[in-house]
């Protein structure tokens, strides 16, 4: 084509529009190619259909974005609604949100629809910042945003953006029109706030916000906003309830501090309790769901302020971070069911660390950069707070979708907190491993017992007989060897009597730098320690020893009366037999040759820290 052919026809061609492009749109530009007319800043019907496409993780990270409005509005109550209707595989979805926050005059709603219309633009002291969110985040729903506000009774004022309509537009500039004075809401809005929502099925559940017309105009009072999403198009889900429990799952944790302050916050109805991840908070929903004489929040391990730089060339101008660290009660908590530990606490959600911009969180989950992988972060919680000037810093998105964090600001947190975080990482874990390592009292173990039964067909013996002198010596001496290995919830006495009747011990110990076993010949006793620190008991002792205590409870064994089957114990009791002889070996030459001693102990050390770094790898 050559660069002089400026027709219509010619024109056109430059034009590769989609068929469902908006015709206005086309209309528009066509002008301006054929009449060198003057270019808009913005296309104002290709925008706000190309804004519909902003990325919200799901809707209800779309439906904060009105809630942090009534907030910033000084909402003290807030109601989201999903209306369902039609049938299944044909549901339409309505969606709003009210608060009765001070609301908007009519010219302050008029810039209120506009895009980059703000009364608060880039202000860093509250939620929002940019005039963008209420926009894209309804329109990234429905076609259709419906706005309503008020700061009089009975005088409503409404405005409304249809994608539809804007893109009909053939006009350079689309400006707003006027808002629309109401006296009452519409019927198909009103019904929102006086019927009971489809979800919760149980109507018990839901507080309406009135029960008739009359009520109704009474309750919404003198000052308040609604946004109406009709017919919603864009949707996590095409049903109310999936709608509605994802959003009662994240905001009573987004939102937990303002509804710790009063916010009355409502999702079809339901009220929504405060869900505190770090669990130091008496008001939140977890303490309700502990029996009484239970540990009810955690414990506040650190507080510690951090200064960091709003940008990474201006070291000297700085903002103060609060990083703060929890240590749940794993003593008590632990023993809980599984039941209660994974859906009433929420304790292994994998929220480890939560991260609140001017109290409202915008992160939470793991942060393997800061804290760990290991099973040991269910235990503790991060908690990071920094103000909204360093939002650049922590990579906070217009839409408020989590972080982005600069390095050098992951630096500064870590270099705070990282020695502290690493102490509590090796007190759960040393926890963990003494729980996960605790015997029956007063009971050898199955392969101790095995051991002892057949210790007599060993072709060489332990030790040789004993006179009743020696023998009177030696209970004497396995009477101080029995208080060094008591087991939890065991008397002197029986220790005494489980290592008297026993050549065979295991016992456990937490050590970082001893190899994974360790023997000890005393007295007659083959005493085989466990290093509960190394590896191997994490990855394979323990896993098996927790398999051998777990019954299955769809297997039953035949005939009446029967008992669940239990997981095969087998595979553990063949490790220790493993471990035992390997003891009994070693002690036996030991005895007679001192070199050979030194040559196992020697062995015992290189092969744990090989088999330490291959586990490792």
């Amino acid at each position: 084509m050559q660069a002089s052919d400026t027709s219509a026809d010619s024109a056109e061609t430059t034009i590769n529009w989609a068929v469902d492009a908006p015709r206005g749109g086309r209309t528009v530009l066509n002008r301006i190619l054929k009449e060198n007319a003057a270019v808009p800043l913005f296309f104002a019907q290709t925008l706000i259909s190309s804004l519909r496409d902003v990325g919200y993780n799901h809707t209800t990270s779309a439906l904060c974005e009105h809630v942090d409005n009534a907030i910033e509005a000084g909402a003290s109550e807030i109601r989201i609604f999903y209306r369902q209707l039609g049938k299944k595989g044909e549901y339409q979805i309505d969606a709003a949100v009210y608060d009765n926050g001070r609301g908007m005059e009519p010219n302050v709603l008029k810039v209120a629809t506009s895009f980059g219309g703000s009364m608060n633009y880039n202000n860093r002291d509250g939620i929002g910042r940019f005039g963008m969110g209420m926009k894209t985040a309804a329109l990234s729903m429905s076609p259709v945003m419906e706005l309503y506000s008020w700061q009089d009774r009975g005088a409503i004022y409404s405005m409304i953006l249809d994608v539809e309509a804007i893109g009909k537009d053939r006009s350079n500039a689309v400006n707003l029109p006027d808002p629309t004075l109401n006296t009452e809401l519409r019927g198909e809005l009103a019904e929102l706030f006086i019927k009971p929502m489809g979800w919760p099925t149980d109507q018990k559940e839901q507080e309406l916000f009135a029960t008739d017309a009359d009520e109704l105009i009474e309750r919404l009072g003198s000052h308040g906003t609604i946004v109406y999403m009709p017919a919603c198009d864009r949707l996590s889900s095409r049903k109310a309830r999936t709608l509605g429990e994802h959003a009662v799952s994240e905001m009573s944790r987004i939102y937990r501090r303002a509804i710790s302050a009063g916010l009355r916050l409502y999702v079809n109805n339901r009220r929504v309790e405060a869900f505190d991840p770090t669990y130091s908070m008496a008001s939140a929903r977890h303490v309700r769901m502990l029996a009484p004489g239970v540990a009810t929040t955690s414990r506040l391990v650190l507080s510690r302020p951090i200064s960091i730089p709003i940008t990474e060339n201006e070291p000297n101008r700085t903002a103060e971070v609060i990083a703060k660290v929890f240590r749940l009660p794993i003593e008590e908590w632990s023993d809980l069911e599984r039941k209660v530990q994974r859906n009433d606490l929420r304790i292994f959600d994998g929220l480890t660390v939560s991260i609140l911009r001017n109290g409202r969180e915008v992160f939470a989950g793991g942060l393997t950069k800061l804290t760990t992988q290991h099973s040991v972060t269910n235990w503790y919680r991060v908690q990071i707070e920094f103000p909204g000037v360093l939002d650049e810093a922590f990579g906070v998105a217009s839409n408020k979708q989590g972080v982005r964090m600069k390095d050098y600001v992951l630096e500064k947190i870590r270099e705070a907190i990282g020695s502290d975080i690493t102490k509590l990482n090796d007190e759960i874990k040393r926890y963990q491993a003494e729980k996960a390592s605790r015997i029956e009292p007063a009971k050898a173990t199955a392969s101790e017992q095995r051991a002892n039964e057949v210790d007599h067909l060993q072709a060489k013996a332990l030790d040789a007989d004993l006179s009743d002198a020696e023998r009177e010596q030696l209970d004497a001496s396995l009477r101080g060897l029995a208080v060094t290995l008591r087991r939890e919830e065991e008397t002197d006495e029986q220790a005494f009597e489980r290592v008297k009747s026993s050549k065979y011990l295991i016992d456990f110990k937490h050590d970082d730098y001893w190899p994974f076993y360790h023997v000890d010949h005393k007295f007659g006793r083959i005493i085989l320690t466990i290093n509960t620190a190394h590896a191997f008991f994490e990855q394979l002792y323990s896993p098996l020893r927790e398999l051998a205590r777990k019954a299955a409870p769809d297997e039953l064994e035949d005939g009446p009366g029967a008992e669940p089957k239990r997981v095969d114990e087998r595979p553990l009791i063949a490790l220790e037999l493993l471990l035992l002889s390997l003891a009994r070996a070693q002690s036996v030459l030991a005895v007679r040759d001192d070199d050979a001693g030194r040559v196992f102990d020697r062995l015992r050390r290189e092969w744990s820290e090989v088999y330490r770094i291959n586990l490792a790898g």
